[in-house]
């Protein structure tokens, strides 16, 4: 049973459950306008509207769940997962183990410093809204040589008290409505084929989800070398609207 507690003011009687601030605090993580720099970046679907493999709706809606299913079901989902227990426990050295492998995994310069710029940026919010002596925050900061973003991600989650399928369905939304505002500037496509994206997208996420949960001990790594060609080349892109 969800802990309630009653606030009284002139106009009303509101009583707040934990289960109602686990969820705002949800919504408020998986939102574009966290300040994490997550609009900036089109994790390589610039440089596949470049080449020509993205260049319609269709064409987006298979990339972009191709990219869900392969890659963030298999690498960033799980290591989030893993990270979440490890910050229940307060886990340190499975935490720096965590943050190397997401590093270490990155496949491009571009993807190291997206996930190291979100993770540093994260941790600062997350500073700017804790206790100076909390001891999680201190370790997350301390990580080397930057947080990583599915780690930074798993403790404002932990700290919202939601369990880690609801945290990892936000963290899912947030990277899919973020994908598709990518596909919408880049392609370009209109926002009603944008909101059908997302639909499509938010359909798939709930068995994304459940597969990277069972393999939350992050055994298992991406295999997407189109990706992470893509990525490399568009380092050197000619004319660029997003910084991945």
């Amino acid at each position: 049973m969800a802990t309630t507690t009653t606030t009284t003011t002139t106009a009303m009687t509101t009583t707040v459950t934990t289960t109602d601030s686990a969820l705002l605090q949800l919504i408020w993580l998986a939102s574009p306008a966290l300040p994490v720099g997550a609009f900036s970046y089109s994790e390589g679907l610039e440089a596949a509207v470049d080449s020509g493999r993205v260049h319609d709706e269709a064409s987006a809606g298979t990339w972009l769940q191709d990219q869900l299913l392969l890659a963030q079901a298999r690498s960033e989902l799980p290591a989030a997962a893993a990270a979440w227990l490890a910050w229940d426990t307060h886990d340190v050295d499975r935490l720096a183990t965590l943050n190397t492998w997401v590093l270490a995994t990155r496949e491009s310069t571009e993807f190291r410093l997206q996930t190291e710029q979100a993770g540093r940026s994260l941790a600062d919010w997350l500073r700017q809204r804790g206790p100076d002596d909390d001891a999680r925050l201190a370790t997350l900061r301390a990580l080397a040589p930057s947080p990583a973003w599915p780690v930074a991600l798993a403790l404002a989650a932990w700290r919202s008290g939601a369990p880690p399928r609801a945290a990892l369905l936000a963290m899912a939304f947030g990277w899919a409505e973020n994908m598709v505002q990518a596909a919408v500037k880049a392609v370009p496509l209109g926002q009603s084929a944008g909101q059908r994206l997302l639909g499509r997208l938010a359909a798939a996420i709930p068995a994304a989800v459940d597969e990277a949960l069972l393999h939350d001990d992050h055994t298992r790594q991406a295999f997407t070398p189109m990706l992470a060609i893509l990525s490399a080349q568009h380092e050197a892109q000619y004319s660029r609207l997003f910084r991945s």
